[in-house]
């Protein structure tokens, strides 16, 4: 295969992970009629035809598929290979990608990080900030940030946050017209805000633990959002029941503006972790990023 024959490879696992000509493009940093016109011609030298398209999604075919999943590792193994090598530089360096959700972003990982930026300017991040379950080897991510009790069984996994809970909050006005609940299932007829989950589209049930007695509340409301920052302000307005992290409301609860209900009910999860493939371990700038979230047990 010729050299430039490589490219064209790379531009097909692009386009193959992207499911997309316009992302793929804008990631590569070239126009959407070059890329196209540079997949049509490794189809046409292969004789293979790589990927269906529509006016709405681009997928691989059989044989697209099998080249992607033939490239995929071996071009990731090839990044990891260069990148490592900066270990030879003054200073770490590199582009590091996470996947993670707002609260993680806001709470923890974001005000770990900020104060170390100074001191690496040679280290560029990256953050996709949304609530779903990502596959950070499928999906091109260095690591990902959630709760520990969803970190895949083959991936490291460091503990970078202490264990919280979420909570049942709204505000006094909204208890002055509705009754306050005293056990999970009269949230029923309650006004509560939803949770869209990212991966699945499913709104999430509400989870309760008290003895040996676990409930999960299927609320129904007005409103229906896909992040906690924007329902801790909904029920400050006094729209209704949000059930969110209670680090973000604890400040309201304590100046009045919202109250708690429920809090023998709400459970504790484990903490965030930082989770990752082994092969990341040896980047020196992955591992600044990993000692900076690292959690200081008290």
């Amino acid at each position: 295969m010729a050299r430039e024959d490589f490219n064209d490879l790379l531009w097909f696992l692009a386009v193959a992970e992207e499911k997309s000509f316009t992302r793929a493009a804008a990631k590569l940093g070239i126009t959407q009629s070059t890329l196209s016109h540079t997949i049509k011609r490794l189809e046409t030298r292969m004789g293979i035809r790589l990927l269906t398209r529509t006016t709405r999604s681009v997928a691989t075919t059989e044989a697209g598929e099998r080249l992607r999943q033939s490239l995929a590792p071996r071009v990731a193994e090839i990044e990891a290979e260069i990148a490592s090598l900066m270990e030879f530089r003054d200073k770490p360096a590199g582009t590091i990608r996470l996947t993670l959700s707002d609260h993680a972003f806001e709470n923890l990982v974001w005000p770990k990080l900020r104060p170390k930026l100074a001191n690496y300017p040679d280290i560029k991040l990256e953050f996709s900030i949304d609530n779903g379950l990502r596959n950070i080897v499928e999906d091109g991510f260095d690591a990902g940030v959630r709760l520990g009790e969803s970190v895949e069984k083959d991936m490291i996994a460091i503990r970078i946050g202490p264990d919280w809970r979420l909570v049942a909050v709204a505000s006094p006005g909204y208890f002055t017209a509705n009754p306050v609940p005293e056990h999970p299932q009269q949230l029923i007829g309650h006004n509560c805000m939803s949770l869209r989950q990212t991966r699945g589209g499913g709104l999430y049930a509400w989870e309760f633990e008290k003895g040996d007695q676990e409930l999960r509340v299927r609320v129904d409301g007005q409103l229906t959002f896909n992040t906690t920052l924007a329902m801790v302000d909904a029920a400050l307005r006094g729209y209704g029941i949000a059930f969110v992290p209670e680090d973000l409301v604890e400040q309201h609860v304590a100046a009045g503006d919202l109250v708690q209900v429920l809090g023998d009910w709400c459970l504790k999860f484990p903490g965030y972790y930082i989770y990752y493939p082994s092969r990341r371990q040896s980047l020196p700038a992955f591992k600044v990023i990993v000692d900076a979230l690292r959690h200081a047990e008290p």
